[in-house]
């Protein structure tokens, strides 16, 4: 008799958790390039696989573009993915002008990208052992819906890149404490980025260093808010 309320309960469910996976599933039909570098250190390569299978659950096409290639193999994809695995003296200016939303993470590269400015541990840099976000801006939907002030969005404490943005930048958390310290942000298309750069399409920089499988449940709603904004904005020109 218990086993037949069981699964009379489960059924009940089914609607309701069918509904959820489908609502994550807004990847679908969507190409997106991951830059990565593919021979890095382990832990790095592995929160890569991490990443891949976690968006292909979401139903994205991924492709895996190495730090190396040209910059033409993003070409035709919805949106590229820039990890914290790439050398940022090897990868360089090469996505700058790329007319294409962009989420990154490597804090070194936000300067190459004219994101941010060029001084290390002024403009850009990490911290470590750290779980706390400090949201300022939870009406903008790259809070997912997170309620304004500390929000963890660690497993355990870890590294949390960071980047101080330029003017047009809309920053959503920073460094509990440190407000210059900008721990995600993003520019719309046409906005003004360091200096008098402009983003030639969306832009997003989270703060995951290699980290994205101590993400908790919170981190991952604001990486998937990341990602679906930056998708949202594919097309719309500057």
């Amino acid at each position: 008799m218990k086993t037949i309320k069981l699964l009379f309960s489960l059924f009940l469910l089914l609607p309701f958790v069918s509904g959820a996976a489908m609502a994550q599933r807004y990847g679908e039909k969507h190409t997106v390039a991951m830059v990565v570098q593919r021979q890095g250190q382990p832990p790095a390569v592995a929160a890569d696989e991490r990443m891949r299978a976690y968006l292909e659950q979401r139903g994205f096409t991924v492709r895996i573009v190495d730090q190396m290639d040209p910059a033409s193999m993003t070409d035709g994809v919805d949106i590229i993915l820039i990890s914290s695995s790439v050398s940022a003296r090897k990868l360089e200016g090469k996505y700058r002008r790329v007319a294409i939303p962009i989420v990154l993470w490597e804090s070194y590269l936000l300067p190459h990208m004219g994101m941010s400015g060029l001084h290390e541990e002024v403009d850009y840099g990490t911290i470590q052992e750290r779980r706390y976000a400090w949201l300022v801006n939870a009406p903008h939907p790259l809070a997912a819906a997170q309620a304004a002030g500390l929000l963890n969005v660690y497993e355990k404490g870890a590294a949390l890149n960071w980047g101080r943005p330029g003017l047009g930048a809309s920053i959503i958390a920073t460094v509990p404490g440190e407000r210059d310290k900008a721990l995600v942000f993003a520019y719309e298309a046409g906005a003004t980025m360091d200096y008098e750069n402009l983003a030639p399409s969306a832009r997003v920089f989270l703060f995951m260093d290699g980290t994205f499988p101590n993400l908790n449940e919170a981190g991952l709603s604001l990486f998937d808010a990341a990602v679906q904004w930056a998708l949202a904005r594919k097309g719309i020109k500057k």
